[in-house]
């Protein structure tokens, strides 16, 4: 039987298969979750180009930044928990963190960009990337650029570190395997959610190709002065840097590779059930996606505006999104879940995946308002 939304699907299909077939994409997959049903799950194309694999509901995909959704939903499980405190000052479980003045900065401040601690050596490579203890060393020893909670700027690569290492603190774990178990496993979508890919998954990962956002953030740098202080030239977050097999394998919360349909799975267990697994409390969501700080962000210079971990956008959405086209965010007041893979990674190509996120949106919106709250287009 129909669940009503069969036109939806067919429209989003189209949309994919048209990307595909016009080579503006190699491999996409789409998702969306309804009051905790799936009602779109849509894939198209190769997701490793030079062998032919094609896609599959369950190929994890490089997503970047999108990654930075699933860190914030780790802290606040544990939250849930009773194991972290937003408040709790890193220094407190973390006793290094504390040198040159660091000991006011919390979980609070990391998880809105507001630490002040945004900024990598100019030299980082990605071989320090994957290198857990040397980084943390190095965030532990650095000096801040303001008080916390003075400015926002976002904390590219630094944020996996400094949420990260504060997890493995306080748990004794990596935040890796606090996601697998914790959140990816009662989902029970265990191989589509990773920060580190374990070697026997590698094989399975969409291949990323660039598709000129590795041009456009070169650009970029040339006239947004901060950009190569929080992304230095060895570690853009592109696919030069993210589809590295030893970036892949290693724990970098700041990014994270994962299915359209394990994010968009993740982001509705938050909303509410899903299959009778809940993530955290209506009151805990409501704190996390309200927005807790807006200003002119440095990085970039436009107005930004975050919860707690998660970007908070003008048309009710929190989540996150990857350089490059990738996407996960939730809409509370419609009950909605969208999330969007693409494994070339691309600039100015019109942003068919925020594309895609828009008609679902729209479309789950106009049935909400035509059918009720209850009925859906049916």
């Amino acid at each position: 039987m129909s669940d009503g939304w069969d036109a939806l699907r067919a429209r989003v299909q189209e949309f994919v298969e048209e990307l595909v077939d016009s080579g503006r994409e190699a491999g996409v997959q789409v998702a969306a979750y309804l009051h905790g049903r799936p009602i779109v799950e849509v894939h198209a194309g190769t997701a490793d180009p030079t062998t032919g694999r094609p896609v599959t509901p369950d190929t994890p995909f490089p997503s970047i930044s999108t990654g930075k959704g699933l860190t914030a939903t780790v802290v606040h499980v544990l939250a849930e928990r009773g194991q972290l405190d937003y408040d709790l000052p890193l220094a407190r479980v973390w006793p290094e963190f504390a040198a040159h003045g660091k000991d006011r900065i919390t979980l609070r401040h990391v998880l809105t960009h507001t630490a002040g601690l945004p900024a990598l050596p100019a030299d980082t490579t990605p071989a320090d990337l994957v290198d857990w203890d040397r980084m943390c060393a190095l965030l532990a020893d650095a000096e801040p650029l303001w008080a916390p909670g003075e400015r926002l700027a976002y904390h590219a690569w630094t944020f996996g570190w400094l949420v990260g290492e504060t997890v493995r603190r306080v748990t004794g774990r990596p935040i890796s395997q606090v996601l697998a178990e914790e959140v990816a496993a009662p989902l029970g979508v265990p191989g589509e959610l990773f920060f580190g890919v374990p070697e026997a998954d590698l094989a399975r990962v969409a291949r990323l190709a660039d598709n000129g956002l590795a041009a456009m953030i070169d650009q970029a740098a040339t006239v947004l002065p901060h950009l190569d202080r929080v992304a230095p030239p060895g570690v853009r977050p592109d696919a030069r840097t993210a589809g590295r097999p030893e970036v892949l394998r290693a724990d970098l919360p700041a990014v994270g590779t994962l299915s359209a349909r394990a994010a968009a799975r993740m982001y509705a267990a938050l909303l509410g059930e899903v299959d009778g697994v809940r993530l955290i409390s209506a009151a805990r969501l409501d704190e996390a996606a309200t927005e807790a700080v807006r200003g002119p962000e440095w990085v970039f210079g436009a107005e930004a505006a975050w919860g707690l971990g998660y970007a908070v956008d003008a048309d009710g959405s929190f989540g996150a999104a990857g350089s490059g086209g990738s996407l996960a965010f939730a809409y509370p007041r419609l009950g909605l879940t969208v999330a969007a893979t693409r494994n070339r990674v691309a600039a100015g190509d019109g942003d068919p995946m925020e594309q895609l996120r828009t008609l679902i949106r729209d479309e789950v919106r106009a049935g909400v308002e035509t059918g009720g709250s209850r009925t859906y287009r049916r």
